[in-house]
């Protein structure tokens, strides 16, 4: 791999946000664009790596140790009780926003994400990982299938009444 995946930085917060809440935008992801409410919760990076059972991951180019190195895709772990949990119960981890830029996909980096949070979720001693999906998202379904992801119709959730969220589970 030409990048690493570590925890995110204070001074990479508003990039990290910028480029989660970009990438959402780019892929139509967002029903109503840059007003969306949604927009918010995905730039607030800081929020998200300084709540409590919640973790924020980025993948960098390079070794991840210079100051401003690229960043190239990011994603939240949380645990059940975190203020970011949707899904997750008693020992489970889930991982939430998982973004690429544009320019870094095909490399192997969202791919690299999802293993740090299966990862960390083994770490703290989890048994399942969980997360959600909108239904559209084939590549990233692909993705969570060869990762060991089963959908899970019966953990199926609206957080809107236009806007279905797939479940996928994996046991770790």
């Amino acid at each position: 791999m030409d990048f690493t995946v570590r925890p995110v930085r204070p001074e990479e917060y508003e990039r990290a946000g910028e480029l989660v809440a970009g990438a959402y935008l780019a892929d139509g992801l967002l029903t109503f664009g840059e007003d969306d409410g949604y927009v918010h919760e995905l730039r607030d990076v800081r929020r998200r790596a300084t709540a409590e059972r919640a973790e924020v991951l980025v993948a960098v180019d390079g070794d991840g140790r210079a100051e401003g190195g690229r960043l190239l895709g990011s994603v939240t772990f949380v645990t059940a009780g975190s203020p970011f949990a949707e899904l997750s119960g008693a020992g489970e981890g889930e991982f939430r926003m998982l973004a690429v830029a544009r320019e870094a996909r095909g490399r192997g980096v969202g791919e690299a994400l999802v293993r740090a949070c299966l990862d960390r979720a083994r770490e703290l001693g989890a048994r399942r990982m969980v997360l959600s999906s909108t239904p559209d998202m084939a590549p990233a379904h692909r993705l969570y299938g060869r990762l060991g992801f089963v959908r899970t119709p019966e953990r199926d959730w609206y957080p809107l009444p236009d806007l279905p969220l797939w479940a996928f589970v994996a046991d770790l």
